[in-house]
């Protein structure tokens, strides 16, 4: 197997590269690169869908970025212990109609030994906004790696 480093236990330092990896990869909307930083058994809560798997993710993941069109991405660690992270973040997009939303959410990270995610438990209420609202305009600018991106 292979290591998707930072691996556990996780400091300060190593949690926040987790993070930041974790928006990077989302930021692309490529399903397979995304799954797989996650363990082939993998298993997701995400709203009120439950998902099994690393094909099952890219198949979520697929229809996700075929809905949510123009997704960029924001998260924030929010804590971290040895083997878990929690993070909080938004993102927007746009549906098929035109209509712009802001995402908003927390998620709950477990990691094997391998630095690979077994577990991601997500809770995501959507806002709907106009586009002169929107604040996240594709992936995070170097200039802002690092900072907090805050609620609104």
């Amino acid at each position: 197997m292979t290591d998707r480093p930072p691996l556990p236990p996780f400091t300060h330092e190593t949690a926040l590269q987790k993070v930041q990896a974790a928006e990077d990869a989302w930021n692309t909307r490529d399903p397979e690169r995304v799954a797989a930083a996650y363990t082939v058994d993998s298993v997701w809560r995400n709203r009120d869908r439950f998902i099994t798997g690393r094909a099952g993710i890219v198949e979520f993941l697929t229809a996700k970025w075929q809905r949510e069109l123009d997704y960029a991405l924001r998260k924030n660690l929010w804590t971290f212990g040895e083997d878990r992270i929690a993070v909080r973040f938004q993102y927007e997009s746009h549906d098929a109609a035109g209509q712009w939303w802001r995402s908003y959410g927390n998620e709950l990270w477990e990691f094997d030994s391998h630095g690979l995610m077994r577990r991601r438990e997500a809770s995501i209420n959507d806002v709907p906004i106009g586009q002169a609202e929107r604040r996240i305009f594709g992936p995070r600018p170097d200039s802002e790696r690092g900072t907090e991106f805050p609620l609104r």
